[in-house]
């Protein structure tokens, strides 16, 4: 059947469902949805379950639009009218493309009403549909700027997704039934996340990262399953570590044309952490893969998705998001393939246990047969301590160095550690367990940061209290200060004792080579590591012991300064924690691939899951491609 006959029958079925005095007047697909236009929404926001209903009687996610949107100024004063001050509005975002208001206030629970009543209030008012979210603590420059970016493309990106929603909609043709996993990178190593899912009908690319030791290897993306990308039908991202989302944008330059699936904190910290990579590239005199503008085209092209929502990517292909518990929106990719054919999920990178930030990851599914699965901690002897005894360790090494007169540097991941170690450093002066102590944060930390506090549904319960219940916030403590300045940088490296938490996590580039060379040659200073070092990096070679590095091409650093590792802040899920989550996953697969893990790792955790749980399992090479169904 054809796009447009199927709009009709649709359009069709809705009117013999709708109650009487309500019009559609057409129907559309964009994106994943299937959105119903109306002259009159304030009738659509009278009937609280229509869409509801609508959309489990038709299996498809539904939104309605207005015909004719509200002015923005208009409706922006009708908002203000209708909410009250009370709700302490700060600002309203509107979506020309979806037909959404966001509005930001102090108190969105005023905004939504008893059981959203004032959200339908605000519909029946300007026909816009509303959404409110909390006014974030820390305003993201990195959040403004991709909203406004999409604001000026409104209509081109409309026509977007009126193209993807079309091609994602489309008959299925082929007679053949099969499910096929190719390898394209992240297979007995770290790094350049890549992996092709195909059909018969569809191609989806499941992240597309960099190699942190090797800035020339990239994932396999010439092999002819991959090439030409126009070919693909959608590309999804797990979470915004570059070692996943990096060449994103690559893609875009060689020819893909089609949508990026991720969380919408993803796609905000994929943006940041893209450009931050290409800005460092260039400082260091490297061959740049890509520019700002394949990443405006991934920003335009982005349909983000929250946890738990089932969306179909292509004609047999349906994905749902699962929290991983790694970093902000880091999700498990959950795909449900053909009518009840095949269930896969990509874990991406996952912690199995609460941290400070997250709930562990989700390992229930409604369906599941085969898992692609991090090991970057999967070898036996793989036992990390746990998070309070990281943080004794971490008070213990920052009052020692601190008191006989040194500095500490913390190199770490602008995303998720970083935020880690800063509330583990806060409740530890706070509470009294370590002395008060000046903490600078250089590099796209507190951008991060401010990131993490513009979406607070993902965090825990915990933390989400503490800052909208109690009215404390950690990352707001008066002990940390932005460099943001290479005068400031030089003040306290030549200041007095302190603590300097900054980017890159393994050495690779990025502000902390400058305090290395700086505070390396002085024994009462110390780096601390609370993160993964890369085989290879210069990370992980200062970690093996090295007291002489090269840097460059000509220069090498002394490393006299105290080196030491505190295991129990990484993201990821220690050998315990893998195992515990192959023991709880509901349904248990019968397939199980170990990856993104050094050789030995990988190959010792799929062994053991197989002994202990008789459970198929391999541990994948690059390139090589399994026939799952």
């Amino acid at each position: 059947m054809l796009i447009d006959e199927r709009l009709k029958e649709l359009h069709a079925k809705i009117n013999k469902k709708i109650p009487a005095g309500i019009t559609v007047s057409s129907v559309e697909f964009e994106g994943p949805e299937l959105v119903l236009y109306t002259d009159d929404p304030k009738a659509f926001a009278d009937q609280a379950d229509l869409i509801r209903i609508l959309a489990r009687d038709l299996r498809k996610r539904i939104v309605v639009r207005p015909t004719i949107l509200e002015d923005p100024e208009r409706a922006s004063a009708a908002i203000k009218r209708v909410v009250g001050e009370n709700a302490g509005i700060t600002d309203i975002f509107f979506e020309a493309d979806t037909g959404e208001v966001l509005i930001e206030a102090e108190k969105p629970g005023v905004v939504i009403g008893k059981n959203g009543s004032t959200l339908r209030d605000i519909t029946k008012e300007i026909g816009w549909t509303p959404k409110a979210v909390r006014t974030p603590p820390i305003e993201s420059v990195t959040v403004k700027q991709i909203r406004q970016y999409l604001r000026a493309f409104q209509q081109e990106r409309k026509d977007l997704l009126r193209t993807i929603g079309r091609k994602i909609h489309r008959d299925v043709t082929a007679k053949d039934q099969w499910i096929r996993v190719t390898t394209l990178g992240c297979c007995r190593e770290v790094g350049r996340a890549s992996f092709l899912l195909s059909t018969p009908e569809s191609r989806v690319l499941i992240d597309c990262g960099e190699k942190p030791d090797n800035a020339s290897a990239t994932p396999y993306l010439y092999v002819p399953e991959v090439s030409p990308l126009s070919q693909l039908d959608a590309v999804v991202i797990t979470h915004a570590h570059l070692d996943h989302c990096a060449l994103v944008p690559l893609l875009y330059k060689y020819g893909y044309e089609g949508p990026v699936y991720c969380t919408p904190p993803t796609r905000d910290l994929a943006v940041m952490l893209q450009l931050d990579y290409l800005d460092v590239m260039n400082k260091e005199g490297n061959q740049i893969p890509y520019s700002s503008q394949e990443v405006k085209m991934f920003i335009k092209h982005a349909i983000t998705l929250n946890y738990s929502s089932v969306t179909d990517i292509a004609p047999d292909i349906k994905l749902t998001f699962h929290n991983a518990g790694h970093i902000l929106g880091s999700a498990i990719a959950h795909f449900h393939i053909g009518d009840g054919q095949y269930n896969i999920a990509f874990t991406g990178d996952l912690l199995y246990g609460k941290s400070r930030l997250f709930n562990s990851a989700v390992n229930h599914f409604p369906r599941l047969e085969a898992v692609f699965m991090e090991s970057t901690y999967g070898g036996s002897k793989d036992i990390q301590p746990s998070r309070q005894e990281a943080e004794e360790k971490l008070y213990e090494t920052l009052k020692t160095v601190l008191e006989r007169g040194g500095k500490v540097i913390i190199p770490t991941f602008a995303v998720g550690r970083s935020q880690e170690v800063m509330l583990a450093i806060e409740e530890g002066i706070r509470k009294e367990k370590i002395p008060p102590m000046k903490v600078y944060l250089d590099g796209m930390i507190k951008e991060a940061t401010a990131i993490h506090t513009t979406y607070p549904e993902y965090l825990n319960s915990d933390l989400r209290n503490l800052i909208f219940k109690e009215g404390l916030n950690p990352f707001l403590s008066d002990c940390f200060e932005q460099v943001d300045s290479q005068e400031k940088r030089e003040k306290v490296i030549n200041g007095e004792p302190c603590v300097v938490l900054t980017t890159s996590g393994m050495l690779n580039g990025g502000p902390v080579m400058e305090y290395l060379r700086a505070l390396s040659p002085d024994e009462r200073n110390a780096l601390i590591f609370v993160g993964y070092q890369a085989e290879g990096t210069l990370g992980r070679r200062i970690q093996k012991g090295w007291r002489e590095v090269p840097v460059g091409n000509r220069e090498s650093i002394i490393i006299n300064l105290e080196c030491v590792t505190i295991d129990g802040f990484s993201g990821h899920s220690d050998r315990r924690q893998l195992m515990s989550f192959v023991s709880h996953m509901q349904p248990r697969p019968e397939k199980i691939f170990t990856i993104h893990g050094d050789e030995n790792k990988t190959i010792d955790l799929a062994s053991s899951i197989y002994k202990k749980y008789h459970i198929q399992t391999q541990s994948p090479m690059n390139l090589e491609t399994y026939r799952m169904a």
